[in-house]
């Protein structure tokens, strides 16, 4: 009773209520990426959707790489710009929405995906094709990369032709004309990635030429030189 009393004085609340109000403390993985000055994307936009891929079994690996990494991060620039290609798109199209499927990475989990092209059997030769040699580093594993879909009025993915994380020229934005011609893409399918690049690539971000989901912020170089590598 005295203490129920005591909080009502302090604060006005009862001591049920502000416990219950008290911020419930970040995952030590993403308390790192805050610590480094990165930004949860959603307090950027809350428009934009999150479901991070490597969050579930839902990936190429068909296992959770991430754990409790389940807010998508991303240097505050890089925020900046994604919250203006989300405004372009709700301007161009009322009630889609960015997906993001991956973001902010940590380099340690960049082992984990490049280690696992060789249980998919992927030739060394390709494998950076698909995923970056975690010993130089991705985009991701500096905050300054993407992963991200459209969704529409009732959040469901447009169809890109793909699906994510698909290895081969059906996912290449570099052979969609010639997948169009022999009938392996739609031209709905080649307009709903369009829509996708034009948001973004008016913001600055740049086109990644083998994979439609994928959006550079600035170089690789670029990205080390300002920002260093997420461990």
């Amino acid at each position: 009773m005295f203490k129920t009393v005591f909080c009502l004085l302090l604060t006005g609340f009862p001591a049920s209520q502000t416990i219950a109000q008290s911020p419930k403390p970040l995952p030590p993985i993403e308390q790192k990426m805050v610590d480094r000055g990165l930004v949860d994307i959603q307090k950027a936009d809350p428009d934009i959707r999150v479901e991070l891929k490597y969050s579930t079994t839902d990936n190429f690996i068909g296992r959770d790489v991430y754990g409790d990494l389940t807010r998508a991060y991303l240097q505050p620039e890089m925020a900046k710009r994604l919250a203006k290609a989300s405004a372009l798109l709700k301007k161009e199209k009322p009630g889609y929405r960015l997906l993001v499927y991956d973001a902010a990475r940590p380099n340690s989990a960049q082992y984990d995906l490049w280690n696992a092209l060789d249980h998919l059997k992927i030739p060394a030769r390709s494998k950076t094709q698909y995923v970056a040699d975690p010993k130089i580093g991705s985009n991701h594993n500096f905050g300054c990369a993407v992963d991200l879909t459209v969704v529409d009025e009732n959040g469901k993915p447009l169809d890109m032709g793909t699906k994510f994380d698909f290895f081969g020229p059906l996912a290449y934005p570099r052979s969609e004309q010639e997948m169009l011609k022999k009938g392996k893409l739609t031209v709905r399918q080649v307009e709903n990635r369009q829509l996708l690049r034009k948001v973004m690539t008016q913001v600055g971000f740049k086109v990644n030429t083998t994979e439609w989901w994928h959006f550079d912020g600035m170089s690789k170089a670029q990205a080390r030189a300002k920002y260093g590598m997420i461990p």
